[in-house]
């Protein structure tokens, strides 16, 4: 059995006919190598803006900006006398950003979604060609086997539709036991 590295540094192993079988990547590596600096900075300016303590850093920097301008600490200190017309502009600069930060993040996720989904797919394509080859060998007719599995699928989905959802029980799989 020859032996290589796959792109993680792990051994992969040659399959009988000599051609190595690939290995399944990793979602979070995959993704890992996607990110850039700006993304991890967007990822860490969403989740500070999405924490109590920026809650609580806002309310306190509100709360002094009013009080200091409604001429608590003196006349003299006061700068943006109500309607607070900086603190708006800042505050409406500041969802700009914030909201610019959220949409990359939400993106990103998006991004990552789809490789999540491409994954499994790629999962679910090898065990489906996987099954039916141990199936095979088995002496299973993949044919029938496909069958029964439609008319399970087709049999939950109605189930699913009227609203009589069961969990599945010892003998769903075989439809010939009841």
């Amino acid at each position: 059995m020859s032996s290589s590295a796959d792109t993680h540094g792990r051994p992969r192993h040659a399959e009988a006919g000599g051609r190595p079988h690939p290995r399944i990547s990793n979602e979070r590596i995959a993704f890992a190598r996607m990110r850039t600096s700006q993304d991890r900075g967007a990822d860490l300016i969403t989740s500070f803006a999405g924490s109590l303590p920026f809650v609580y850093l806002h309310a306190v920097w509100f709360g002094g900006w009013i009080l200091l301008n409604e001429g608590v600490f003196g006349e003299g200190a006061v700068f943006d006398r109500y309607p607070f017309g900086l603190l708006t502009m800042i505050v409406s600069l500041e969802a700009i950003f914030l909201s610019t930060f959220v949409m990359v993040s939400q993106n990103r996720e998006a991004a990552r979604q789809n490789l999540r989904a491409e994954l499994d797919f790629e999962t679910n394509l090898r065990s489906e060609v996987w099954s039916v080859h141990i199936g095979r060998a088995l002496g299973l007719d993949p044919d029938e086997v496909e069958r029964d599995v439609q008319e399970l699928v087709a049999h939950a989905r109605a189930e699913i539709r009227n609203g009589q959802a069961q969990p599945m029980g010892p003998g769903v799989m075989d439809p010939g036991v009841s």
